[in-house]
């Protein structure tokens, strides 16, 4: 297993982690993992790389490592802010690889399109979007909104790490138990008394009050200059979750200009767990273009 390091940056008032896998002088990638994932996920992805690669990684804010946020909820485009400085701190004169899982590869694209001077290239895993919203569902979206925040959401505690593996597994029987172990020592803490809890701060469930608008998300897709990688899992249930049909899934990759479409097979959602080797093979085979 290759060895990381942890590094910390005050980002935006918050003290963030950053997971380093160092190859000093070798070209960089940035990896950025999706909700309720934490950076050390990525591990197998970059044990399967075969080439010197220079490794980044950040716990998003409230995730893994990284400081919770001071509000009682979660804004998406803080993360955009945060990636903003993240990028700056990591190389502040070169654009740089994205590789983005779900969640991750949604703050990616936009950011491709805000910042497409700072994106050399962007590797989407499983990174479509959300269901599209209309306006009339603003009010019923603002009162639960409303209403979660009077009971602060909890996450329960496992009994143990091995506890938590297991639901891990029960969760995606393609884990191999060596690796629901070491992703449960990732996602969880010990508590002295009370087992072990997840590392996430609870608020991320938090429903956002913000409807997913489509259309601005489209705007900037469209903006994007780099070339993308867009990677979907072929036993995934993503794409059902969002509400997307063929012709949706193609309407949204047809904003990016440049664009290739890859399947992976034997994988569900967490392909990045699931099929690691056929992962690295393709963001080797086309970050280094």
């Amino acid at each position: 297993m290759r060895e990381s390091e942890s590094q910390f940056l005050q980002v935006r008032g918050l003290r963030y982690h950053i997971r380093r896998w160092p190859a000093r002088g070798a070209p960089k990638m940035v990896l950025l993992h999706g909700w309720m994932d934490v950076s050390a996920s990525f591990q197998f992805v970059v044990d399967a790389l075969e080439h010197d690669w220079d490794v980044y990684s950040p716990d998003w804010r409230g995730y893994g490592l990284s400081e919770w946020g001071k509000a009682d909820s979660y804004w998406f485009p803080d993360y955009l802010a945060d990636l903003d400085v993240l990028l700056e701190s990591i190389d502040a004169e070169q654009s740089l690889n994205l590789v983005g899982h779900s969640m991750g590869g949604h703050v990616a694209g936009l950011y491709a399109g805000v910042r497409p001077g700072r994106v050399a290239r962007f590797v989407n895993l499983e990174g479509f979007g959300l269901a599209a919203t209309r306006a009339d569902q603003a009010p019923k979206r603002y009162a639960r909104w409303l209403d979660e925040l009077r009971v602060p959401p909890r996450f329960r505690p496992y009994q143990s790490y091995a506890t938590l593996a297991e639901r891990l597994r029960g969760n995606n029987p393609r884990l191999s138990t060596g690796k629901a172990d070491f992703l449960a020592r990732q996602w969880g803490e010990e508590v002295e008394g009370k087992g072990v809890r997840l590392r996430g701060d609870p608020a991320h469930k938090i429903v956002n009050p913000v409807l997913y608008r489509h259309d601005e998300v489209r705007a900037c897709w469209q903006l994007v200059t780099a070339p993308v990688l867009w990677v979907e899992a072929a036993e995934s249930d993503a794409l059902k979750r969002v509400r997307l049909d063929a012709a949706g899934h193609a309407e949204r990759r047809a904003a990016f200009r440049s664009l290739r479409h890859v399947t992976v097979p034997g994988c569900g959602h967490m392909l990045h767990h699931d099929q690691p080797e056929a992962v690295a093979r393709l963001l080797e085979d086309f970050l280094a273009r």
